[in-house]
């Protein structure tokens, strides 16, 4: 093992960020980016170590890893992090955690490193077969690849744990041993310690050869990226939506093939066969008349103007009431947003019995400014083009019982401002904007 060969893959790149766990792979990863640091003094290292709490010795692994990159002078930022319920599973939660902090705590210009190997690359690919998983999932995991708007590198990919060790012992190295490795309850453990020794032992360059497949698995799904790339663009609305109707006269393979590209242009987790079809007959397929929903983690595949979209999971509102007791200061909303009520011409002023409030449903017919006739709130979000999800979170604003306005949306009536009387305009700010 040489480290000519992790500098092949980071040549181009000045600015890493390298996952470190204290383990033996990271470990030899770090210590060959702080080799190549000296040759390089244009080389900028920072490490990220993920604190999960399921070990009752991470503290302790904390403090080994801040030693290590202390004596290594490498920038080292931890990071606790909660693990989901979702029921997928501890391995695939904490994955999940790892890779969602890894995204925040990348800093402009800097690249992702992650140290895993060939005999990873081989259980990762046995994994896939385990799952029933297609040519992109059988293609495990590439050396480089799109990340967060970055790259996500893995340098010692070609290389084997035995490689790694021999690095370990040379340089003498010190790393953790997580005891959770040992426990065959795992699925990549059961694999490691009970599989593929057994196949190593028969075939002893089998980690080579899977991965050899797993590299042509991910040719063909490069050559399909290229040949369905033009038509999957112009299927794509401007705001990341996917038009149905053309889709239709596809035969199910090329709509599925157009379908999960589409989900990891959203950096979708890759839903197996069965939930694609559901998607398929459940969402797109559904009756005219009806909202359908698919979802997936924490995020919903909705349809809307015959159209699918991809949007975040949200709470749902209907019963909430919130009190807006002073509204000279905004009102922050369950996803953060503020809502302010600003000087204006558009709202008229709540009277001293109007106690103010915001909630998200309204029932009876509303007169709305601009339009005849009454309406009930539905038909009014129909007419204007409102998607179902916007329509469920936009705060409705009412002066007792009567409602008032829809932030960004309308005024009704009972609260237009009268000609030459100071008034409101109701606005939503998100992120702080």
């Amino acid at each position: 093992m040489s480290l000519k060969s992790v500098i092949d893959v980071l040549h181009s790149h000045r600015s890493l960020l390298v996952a470190f766990s204290g383990g033996l792979d990271s470990t030899v990863l770090l210590h060959q980016l702080v080799n190549w640091r000296k040759q390089s003094p244009g080389v900028a290292l920072r490490a990220i170590h993920i604190h999960h709490g399921l070990s009752a010795h991470a503290d302790a692994w904390v403090a080994h890893c801040e030693q290590v990159c202390a004596q290594w002078s490498v920038p080292l930022e931890v990071v606790k992090v909660t693990l989901a319920d979702e029921g997928l599973g501890i391995e695939a939660h904490a994955r999940e955690a790892r890779y969602a902090a890894f995204r925040t705590a990348l800093q402009p210009g800097e690249v992702l490193v992650t140290a895993q190997h060939l005999d990873d690359q081989c259980e990762t690919l046995l994994l896939a077969l385990k799952r029933g998983s297609g040519p992109a999932g059988l293609s495990a995991m590439a050396a480089e690849s799109d990340f967060a708007g970055s790259k996500l590198l893995r340098p010692l990919l070609n290389q084997k744990r035995q490689d790694l060790e021999r690095w370990a012992v040379t340089h003498h190295l010190r790393w953790i041993e997580d005891e959770s490795n040992q426990d065959d309850a795992y699925d990549r453990n059961f694999l490691r310690l009970r599989v593929v020794p057994l196949l190593t032992q028969r075939w002893p360059h089998f980690a080579e050869t899977a991965a050899r497949s797993a590299a042509l698995c991910g040719e063909q799904e490069q050559l399909l990226d290229e040949l369905l790339a033009e038509q999957l663009m112009s299927l794509i609305g401007p705001e990341g939506q996917l038009a149905i109707e053309p889709l239709l006269s596809m035969s199910e393979a090329r709509r599925a093939a157009l379908l999960r590209r589409w989900l990891v242009q959203h950096q979708a987790t890759m839903p197996s066969r069965a939930m694609l079809a559901r998607l398929w007959q459940e969402v797109a397929l559904a009756r005219e008349d009806a909202n359908p929903q698919l979802c997936l983690g924490q995020f919903e595949v909705r349809r809307f103007q015959q159209q699918l979209w991809w949007i975040p999971a949200y709470e749902r509102l209907a019963s909430l009431n919130m009190k807006w007791a002073d509204i000279t200061h905004p009102l922050l909303l369950p996803d953060a947003s503020e809502l302010h009520l600003m000087v204006g011409s558009d709202i008229r002023a709540p009277q001293d019995d109007e106690p103010v409030s915001v909630r998200f449903t309204a029932s009876g017919t509303l007169h709305i400014v601009g339009r005849h006739g009454g309406r009930k709130l539905k038909k009014i979000w129909q007419e204007m083009g409102v998607a179902p999800w916007l329509r469920e979170t936009a705060p409705l604003l009412f002066y007792g019982e009567t409602l008032i306005a829809a932030a960004g949306y309308f005024v009704t009536r009972e609260g237009q401002c009268r000609e030459g009387e100071a008034g409101f305009r109701l606005v939503r700010q998100k992120n702080g904007q």
